[in-house]
């Protein structure tokens, strides 16, 4: 189920975050030179790109003040809903949670209709997180949510939502090639309407290997198997939208696009086209990729 409408949000104050880097091995330090005027340069040729295929893209310019050098990544504090309802998620970096600002809510609820907000940052007290559509991925078709657990994705949490939702959670333990918990589940995998792009080599208990892919499966979704390489390169990091007409698109960075076998890019290709564009300073500095600058909106316009 893609959505034609998305939330993105224009940085004003965009750097490498020592906060979030603590636990995030996509982040390079020591490349913040212009980072800010050449993040925003990148993402003004995505939105042209999505809005160029006929996508739906609300643009909301961050503010200065409070500092929020993530606020490019709005996927993590909060997720919309076909029944009406928002969700706001506890947040690990103090200086993340600032992101959650008025008048992003007050933007949207003029152009679309939110009949209920479900809260869980009181999560933040007892130091449990669950920075959502980054922590899991949602197959909003089967109402299942994917989540790889982490210092950013308490288990607890995640059945909380499952609880409040209606979805059923599968919790599993992913690593890097160097043994440390992969951050977000968003970075290796995604889930489209009738495939699942996923690095199962970073599932390394056979049993939570076996679960996730008997999971895929049974949802009657292909899967398409990325390598640890792959995935470093932000190949997992996707999103499936779609446009007013219902094209559908998978939307990537250039380079994880770049780092897709031929083979790869074909069987892609057989369900969607693909949309990609160069994200290079975003995802040195913020850790973060195309999938993870989309908030994608299923709430009903007004």
């Amino acid at each position: 189920m893609a959505t034609s409408h998305l939330l993105m949000i224009r940085p004003v104050n965009f750097s490498f975050n020592a906060e979030t880097a603590v636990n995030n091995a996509f982040q390079v330090p020591g490349q913040a030179a212009g980072a800010q005027e050449n993040a925003a340069g990148e993402f003004d040729h995505f939105v042209t790109l999505l809005r160029s295929k006929g996508v739906d893209v609300t643009v909301i310019e961050d503010t200065p003040s409070p500092y929020t050098p993530d606020s490019i990544f709005p996927n993590n504090w909060i997720s919309f809903h076909g029944d009406g309802a928002i969700v706001l998620y506890p947040m690990y970096a103090p200086n993340r949670r600032a992101e959650r600002k008025p008048h992003i809510l007050e933007t949207l609820s003029r152009k679309f209709l939110i009949s209920n907000t479900i809260d869980l940052t009181g999560e933040e007290n007892d130091n449990r997180f669950l920075e959502g559509t980054g922590s899991m991925v949602l197959d909003r078709d089967n109402k299942i949510a994917y989540a790889c657990l982490s210092p950013r994705t308490n288990k607890t949490v995640l059945e909380r939502f499952g609880s409040l939702m209606g979805y059923r959670t599968v919790a599993f333990t992913a690593t890097d090639q160097q043994g440390m918990q992969i951050y977000h589940t968003n970075v290796m995998m995604c889930v489209a309407d009738e495939y699942v792009v996923i690095c199962l080599d970073a599932i390394t208990d056979p049993e939570e290997h076996v679960l996730v892919q008997e999971t895929i499966r049974q949802s009657g979704k292909a899967i398409v198997p990325i390598t640890m390489d792959q995935m470093n390169a932000f190949a997992g990091n996707m999103l499936q939208v779609s446009n007013a007409s219902g094209t559908k698109f998978l939307v990537m960075s250039s380079q994880a696009y770049k780092a897709l076998t031929p083979e790869q890019v074909r069987m892609l290709e057989k369900f969607n086209g693909i949309l990609h564009a160069p994200l290079d300073t975003i995802e040195t500095n913020g850790g973060g990729s195309a999938r993870c600058m989309m908030a994608e909106i299923y709430l009903e316009p007004r």
